[in-house]
């Protein structure tokens, strides 16, 4: 095969892995051709007019990491802003999403300075945030606070945001945010934010935590299941949070929080405010259900067939489990 006939095959093993969400395997797509001859056909490939191309390529720049690529990614940052268009905010999440993977001190500054264009602008996009701070989240470090702050009061919003959240995770011990959870004074949806951004990784430090995040979901649960608001809200982030990645968290959870989570979720899979929470409910009742709640989740299903598909799903799982 000629060498032409390589790079196609393998750019398109590539984007196929990409475009299945199959990280692992673009992953090692990107590993198995190596650094040398990887680089070069990415960063050819963020030159594409293909939008999702130019995702596949951010991503692959981030697993190959190092400063080569955090310039590569930066420049190509500040030619997808000024594209203005939905194409390019699609590539804006994908490149910052990549500097978040990349560790040390060059792609924290690149990060850093995106954060202080969207403060600029005023009035910047909930979704911008959220991205920023998570991959912020995923390069932390103590020079973060005083930055994080300062956006914060130059951004001057009334209600929390995502960087609110960051900043109690960037200032609090594992200690002292269980205590923060478990107190009633903190708005929900400050600890919401908090949520949020363990979405995008949760160190085995704080898994210790989240039995007080559950504590305080436990006494919103009849509010969340009637009325669309902060307490749904905090039980979107939360079960979101927990079905990231419930192999590994469930199990690590105490006995008692998982029958509390079990009793939430049955009462939150007829929720009729936040079919979001209902659909949640539903899939982590697939993970600690018992065969009993396949019924009360065939009661509740959803009329659309694609929703519906999710409780169906998950009841099948159930009348299998003794």
């Amino acid at each position: 095969m000629a060498r032409k006939d390589d790079v196609t095959q393998w750019r398109s093993e590539f984007l196929d892995a990409f475009n299945e969400g199959d990280e692992t395997r673009a992953r090692a797509q990107v590993s198995h051709l190596g650094a040398r001859k990887a680089r070069p056909l990415l960063e050819a490939m963020l030159e594409d007019p293909d939008a999702f191309v130019r995702q596949a390529a951010a991503f692959g720049l981030g697993e190959l990491g190092g400063a080569a690529s955090v310039k590569r990614l930066e420049h190509q940052l500040a030619l997808e802003e000024t594209r203005g268009d939905h194409d390019g905010a699609t590539v804006v999440e994908a490149l910052t999403q990549a500097l978040g993977r990349i560790k040390g001190t060059s792609a924290r500054a690149s990060l850093i300075r995106r954060l202080q264009r969207l403060i600029a602008t005023g009035r910047p996009e909930p979704a911008d945030l959220n991205d920023v701070a998570c991959a912020l989240w995923r390069n932390r470090h103590p020079e973060l606070i005083s930055i994080v702050r300062q956006a914060m009061e130059t951004l001057g919003s009334p209600s929390p945001t995502v960087l609110h959240g960051l900043l109690v995770l960037l200032e609090t011990s594992p200690e002292e945010l269980r205590a923060w959870a478990s107190d009633d004074s903190i708005p929900l949806e400050l600890k919401g934010e908090v949520l949020t951004v363990l979405t995008e990784e949760i160190p085995e430090t704080l898994v210790s935590t989240l039995p007080a995040f559950i504590s305080s979901a436990w006494p919103q649960v009849e509010t969340a299941a009637k009325h669309k608001g902060a307490a749904s809200g905090y039980c979107v982030a939360l079960f979101s949070l927990l079905l990231l990645s419930p192999e590994r968290l469930l199990p690590m959870l105490p006995e008692a929080d998982l029958t509390r989570l079990r009793d939430m979720a049955r009462r939150l899979v007829a929720a009729t405010s936040s079919l979001k929470c209902a659909l949640q409910a539903a899939v982590l009742l697939r993970h600690l259900g018992q065969s009993e709640d396949a019924a009360l989740l065939e009661a509740h299903r959803p009329t659309d067939p694609g929703l519906a598909k999710v409780f169906d799903d998950a009841a099948l799982a159930l009348r299998g489990r003794p």
